[in-house]
């Protein structure tokens, strides 16, 4: 069984893997050599192909470099500066990202405000019905 695992099913899950990974890379993310070439060095060179691919054929992690036209790696260059640039593209989580929280900050007050125009007006309404009630004598009945 272990010798089986070893020459054929991690192999081909490695060779799989690497295809797909290969496959669904954006173009500006590939190292070295054009990505047609390195699906093609992938499909046609299974157990060499898959490791190239892992050493030489993408950039990973912390090694990325800012996006082509971004002056400063860490900002980008449509983006004003006090923000930070999010890695590899990819946008920020909603925490991170300061117009997301400020958005959350005004739809609450409105929501607030709402609410008090609400409660006053809910006020107002049982102060009509009472008023409306009572008897103009001003006993009850």
């Amino acid at each position: 069984m272990p010798r089986i695992l070893l020459t054929i099913i991690l192999p081909l899950a490695l060779w799989v893997w690497a295809f797909v990974d290969c496959l669904t890379t954006p173009e500006d993310e590939v190292k070295h050599l054009p990505k047609v070439v390195w699906v093609l060095i992938v499909l046609l060179f299974p157990p060499l192909g898959p490791i190239a691919w892992l050493i030489a054929g993408k950039q990973r992690g912390f090694l990325r470099t800012a996006p082509a036209g971004a002056a400063d790696p860490g900002y980008p260059a449509d983006d004003r500066p006090g923000r930070p640039a999010p890695r590899g593209g990819r946008p920020l989580a909603p925490d991170d990202d300061p117009e997301f929280l400020a958005s959350l900050k005004k739809s609450d007050k409105d929501h607030e405000d709402m609410l008090k125009q609400w409660e006053a007006d809910l006020r107002r309404r049982e102060r009509e019905l009472r008023d409306r009630d009572e008897p103009e004598d001003g006993r009850k009945s």
